[in-house]
């Protein structure tokens, strides 16, 4: 026995934290008996990490084959930080008594990190680990993760602030004779959003041909590769399904305009700026389904995904709903109101607010793209996680008016 619990406790209700920002807190060590040790250690760890593994068969001497298994890994590290919270390296044995052990840290996070991320085949990752450094018997080890955002402010692309307009058309021919046109014009007030934010989509389509659209698709796709260099350069690409939408039909000889839209979930920002191993990117895949033995339609706009949004918006359009939602204060979390005073850490200032003072401040929302454990090849199998082990990211995500969409027109 010796060792009942350890807690670690950030300086904000979220864990999340702004590159460039410093993390404070508190270790919380409780022991049941007295315990002996030489120090107490934490380490602050920012590193990325990709990896996959491949079979096939090969053919040996004699014709024999053999199922091959290859490992494929990635790594980058981007910062690390260790020092001793209590004794060091070349203290003496100190016996702390039995109760609850309380030590403050602080560290300054760099302020080139990329967004944390937690993918298929690789991850982005911040962890906190106290290790307890016992002379004469092996180290305890107790770790947990927390978020670090990159901010990627939209104001400063002026091409995202652009309406984009996907045009698809197509003429089926059917006994050697020529149809009209199946024209389909997908519309989108700006390409650059934010997470919270309504997607609105605006979708004309003139049937002038003799087949039936069943159906346009339209998903919100998260694109991300991750590269390998061991044994050698590799990499793989995934493809994730955020969110669909569907509309239809629009029957041969018919012309309808429809307008819908898509809500941006809690998701990380485009490109992982300073990560050399995932790249990450959005796009709206458009597909067109039609009826018969025809080839469906197909095509993409790209999506920026930022941290700051927007700050200025157009007031006057020639199509009213191309209008780009407004954003407004959003309910304060629990805890909110200590964050800009006692506790340091101002969410508002950290996502634009500062320079933006339209901006709202953002809540910080935990994705639904998790990891059900967060230990790795430099934790033993004495390494204690810090609560379930699982891990989910946590995004600024806005609050906005969102205007229902009009119905579509006959």
């Amino acid at each position: 026995m010796g060792l009942k619990g350890c807690e670690v406790l950030l300086d904000n209700p979220w864990n999340t934290y702004y590159a460039g920002q410093t993390v404070n807190g508190q270790v919380k060590i409780t022991f049941d008996s007295p315990k002996k040790v030489r120090g107490i250690i934490i380490r602050f760890l920012g590193e990325s990490n990709t990896g996959w593994t491949e079979e096939r068969n090969v053919t040996k001497g004699e014709g024999k084959t053999e199922n091959e298994i290859t490992h494929f890994k990635g790594n980058e590290e981007y910062f690390k930080i260790q020092y001793y919270l209590l004794g060091g390296k070349n203290s003496s044995e100190t016996e702390l008594p039995a109760g609850t052990h309380t030590y403050p840290f602080t560290c300054a996070l760099p302020a080139t990190l990329p967004s944390s991320f937690e993918g298929e085949f690789g991850h982005v990752r911040y962890t906190i680990k106290v290790t307890l450094d016992r002379p004469w018997k092996f180290d305890q080890d107790m770790k947990m993760a927390f978020t670090v955002i990159a901010p990627v402010d939209l104001n400063l692309n002026p091409r995202v602030k652009e309406p984009f307009k996907l045009e698809l058309e197509k003429s089926f021919c059917c006994f050697c004779c020529r149809s009209g046109p199946l024209t389909i014009i997908t519309r989108i007030p700006q390409t650059g959003y934010v997470s919270g934010q309504m997607l609105p989509i605006t979708c004309e389509v003139d049937n002038t041909s003799n087949v039936n659209l069943t159906a346009v698709k339209f998903e919100l796709r998260k694109l991300v590769t991750f590269r390998v260099n061991q044994p050698h350069s590799e990499k793989r690409e995934s493809k994730v399904i955020i969110a669909q939408v569907s509309i239809g039909p629009v029957n041969a000889g018919e012309s309808r305009t429809f307008t819908e839209q898509m809500e941006i979930p809690a998701l990380p920002p485009t490109n992982l700026v300073n990560c050399g191993i995932i790249s990450l990117d959005y796009d709206l895949h458009v597909e067109c389904d039609v009826s018969g033995p025809h080839r469906n339609l197909t095509g993409k706009v790209p999506i920026t995904l930022g941290t700051i949004p927007l700050a200025v918006m157009r007031l006057q359009s020639d199509d009213p709903s191309m209008a780009p939602t407004q954003p407004v204060s959003p309910v304060s979390p629990p805890g909110d109101a200590g964050l800009g005073g006692a506790l340091g850490w101002n969410v508002a200032d950290s996502a634009g607010g500062s320079i933006y003072p339209n901006i709202p401040p953002p809540q910080f929302v935990e994705t639904q793209y998790r990891t059900p454990n967060i230990t790795n090849r430099d934790d033993s199998e004495h390494t204690q996680i810090i609560g379930d082990g699982a891990f989910a990211p946590r995004y600024p995500t806005f609050q906005f008016k969102n205007a229902t969409a009009p119905a579509s027109s006959p």
